[in-house]
């Protein structure tokens, strides 16, 4: 089962990290989809950040920052695999 916890605002290329808005929870260990037009793939959320500070855990409606090991895009929707 997924569930979406939220979409891709923004990637950074350079640094391989994309910024999503959440709209549920999201914790590290968590394995998370990210799907979108031309992008589908899975892994494991292994360190987030918000406010530049690593956190565990982050809440509906926070901005984070996510390293991800392939291109995404913005738009794109990311799920939690439950």
């Amino acid at each position: 089962m997924e569930i979406l916890v939220g979409k891709i605002t923004h990637y950074y290329k350079s640094l391989g990290v994309a910024a999503l808005e959440l709209s549920d929870f999201l914790e590290v260990g968590n394995v998370i989809h990210i799907k979108g037009h031309t992008t589908d793939f899975e892994q494991k959320v292994e360190s987030m950040e918000v406010d530049h500070k690593n956190v565990a855990k982050a809440e509906r409606g926070q901005g984070v920052g996510l390293k991800v090991k392939d291109y995404v895009r913005e738009h794109d929707k990311v799920y939690r695999v439950e």
